[in-house]
């Protein structure tokens, strides 16, 4: 009998979790071969028609549980953010020799020209208005971080979430905690206005702590809906920058509302201006007022409101916007 031809393997693709096959195919036996099959089993995604896992359609409904999954399974994986956002401050300033408090020295000197040029245009004794145009600019770089860098916060780590699966709420934290220590950066201004001027806020500056925990949460809220928003529209960004300008002189920073007189409601209808409020206030020695923590904490649950059904339906669809 004629010898018989010897059977080609065949071809072996190695499928992804959204169904497609990735690269190209590799010998069962081979090294290659042996790393998809791991890779396969630790891919536990339940199985689903191809036609649901289409990269158009990205899921459909609300998945409030795997959302909260993601939050507490992200928060349980703090060593990783605090590493990453360490790093991206690093980064930012890699080789330079003050670091981050170049952001420092920058900040001082627009809290020392502005305090005395606008304590003569408001003929406002300095003593008074640069520790209050001192705290008033800490907190309000801490609030426009979070509305500016919040359309990177996804598309800036674009390798990170094609290449590993992570909880999202990670970027969150990692941004989130970056933008803290650039702030704590920043606080020994405080301390040196303060010794400068012999001022003691006493006992009442402990309130600062809980208003900037309320700053925080809804800054991570917010710079979450930008994210997911500015992964799929790229021109919010741009539109974020415009916007921050324009409330930032609508906002009490650098003027008191006293100064608006019979229209002080321009400033109790800024959402922004009670925020400041609620860390300035305990810093300069002064109680915030019962309408300012009302608005807070109704802002902090409209926010939470939002974002979190926002994160639930398009959380899915992240990783194809990106």
């Amino acid at each position: 009998m004629p010898p018989q031809p010897r059977e080609t393997p065949k071809k072996r693709f190695f499928r992804g979790s959204n169904g497609l096959t990735r690269g190209r195919y590799c010998q069962p036996k081979s090294i290659c071969g042996i790393v998809q099959h791991m890779t396969a089993i630790l891919d536990d995604e339940p199985q689903k028609p191809l036609r649901s896992r289409l990269v158009t359609r990205g899921g459909t409904g609300f998945a409030v549980g795997t959302a909260l999954s993601d939050f507490s399974t992200g928060l349980a994986m703090w060593p990783l953010w605090m590493r990453l956002g360490w790093n991206d401050i690093l980064q930012r300033y890699r080789r330079s020799m003050l670091g981050p408090f170049w952001l420092t020295a920058s900040m001082a000197i627009m809290v020392i020209a502005l305090g005395v040029l606008y304590a003569e245009l408001f003929n406002t004794p300095i003593d008074d208005f640069l520790p209050y145009l001192c705290v008033g600019l800490l907190v309000w770089n801490l609030i426009s971080s979070f509305l500016i860098e919040g359309g990177t916060l996804f598309t800036g780590a674009e390798s990170y979430i094609k290449q590993i699966r992570l909880p999202y709420s990670v970027y969150v934290y990692r941004s989130s905690w970056a933008k803290l220590v650039i702030f704590a950066h920043n606080f020994v201004i405080y301390f040196g206005v303060l010794l400068y001027f012999q001022i003691w806020p006493g006992a009442v500056a402990l309130l600062a702590i809980p208003g900037l925990l309320l700053v925080l949460l809804n800054g991570a809220a917010v710079t979450l809906l930008i994210g997911i928003i500015s992964a799929r529209f790229r021109d919010i960004p741009q539109l974020i920058n415009s916007i921050v300008q324009i409330v930032f002189f609508v906002t009490p920073i650098m003027w008191k509302p006293e100064l608006l007189r019979t229209r002080s409601y321009i400033a109790e209808f800024n959402p922004f201006y009670h925020l400041v409020e609620v860390v300035r206030a305990p810093l300069l020695g002064q109680m915030p007022s019962a309408n300012s923590y009302l608005a807070v904490l109704l802002i902090t649950l409209i926010n939470l409101m939002v974002v979190g059904a926002f994160f639930a339906r398009f959380r899915s669809r992240i990783s194809y916007w990106v």
